[in-house]
């Protein structure tokens, strides 16, 4: 069994993997080497980790893991991955975009996908159907739109996303919404629209934070996968395990 540890700027997942069925995932505010125990007292075949972290976390945790399991991963630039990497700077690559186009490879194998993860950035990831990344966009995220008019404005009000916006605005409010969140489904509609004359038969994931925001808000077809990352880190995981 797996491990999967992905630690983001705010909160931490953690997944548990039988290969590449996965088990459970529970999002934390806080990981100790205790809560990492339990499962290892549940489940003597739990073998193998992996971490992605964005930011420093406590060296007593990475000691721990380091000591606990037979393959201990910390991903970065030159952990081996199962697809080709053609960014032109990897080192700077963002480590759940890469898990991202991975875990793309394994839900839709041997077929072009466009990821879109929508969180605090929106990013945009091309993978083609020979498992080559060959990049991809960013952009602020659904929060970041808000928090930017709010902060960069002498007088406009720190709004939230919600299902209940117009077209055009008839009040401040409203007008925000509308330009926040009209103006983002325009933006990736025509990033669908553009990819999809590119790329034969392009599938469309969309996870992260704000994923919900999109499903059938959005003209073309997309699939939807909160674990999108987990399941990405699972499958390089696996890779190394059986490479080495």
């Amino acid at each position: 069994m797996n491990l999967v540890i992905d630690i983001g700027n705010s909160r931490i997942k953690l997944a548990l993997f039988n290969e590449r069925d996965l088990m459970f995932n529970v999002p934390l505010d806080e990981l100790k080497p205790d809560h990492i125990q339990v499962l290892l007292d549940e489940h003597d075949d739990l073998k193998h980790a992996i971490v992605s972290s964005v930011r420093d976390y406590p060296q007593e945790l990475n000691d721990f893991l380091k000591r606990s399991f037979e393959t201990f991963i910390e991903l970065d630039a030159n952990t081996p991955a199962p697809i080709t990497n053609r960014y032109q700077t990897p080192e700077t690559l963002g480590k759940d975009r890469l898990a991202a186009a991975v875990g793309a490879t394994e839900l839709f194998p041997h077929q072009n996908v466009l990821v879109i993860d929508a969180g605090t950035a929106i990013t945009y990831e091309i993978i083609t159907a020979n498992q080559e990344y060959l990049g991809g966009n960013i952009s602020p995220g659904l929060e970041t739109r808000f928090k930017s008019l709010h902060q960069f404005t002498g007088k406009l009000p720190l709004l939230h996303a919600t299902d209940d916006f117009k077209m055009l605005g008839t009040d401040t409010d409203s007008a925000i919404r509308a330009g926040v969140q009209v103006g983002l489904l325009f933006e990736v509609e025509q990033y669908l629209d553009y990819f999809n004359t590119i790329y034969e038969n392009l599938q469309v994931i969309i996870t992260g934070g704000d994923a919900k925001f999109f499903d059938k808000k959005l003209k073309n077809s997309i699939f939807v996968n909160f674990n999108l990352t987990l399941i990405g880190l699972n499958r390089i995981l696996e890779y190394n395990v059986k490479n080495t």
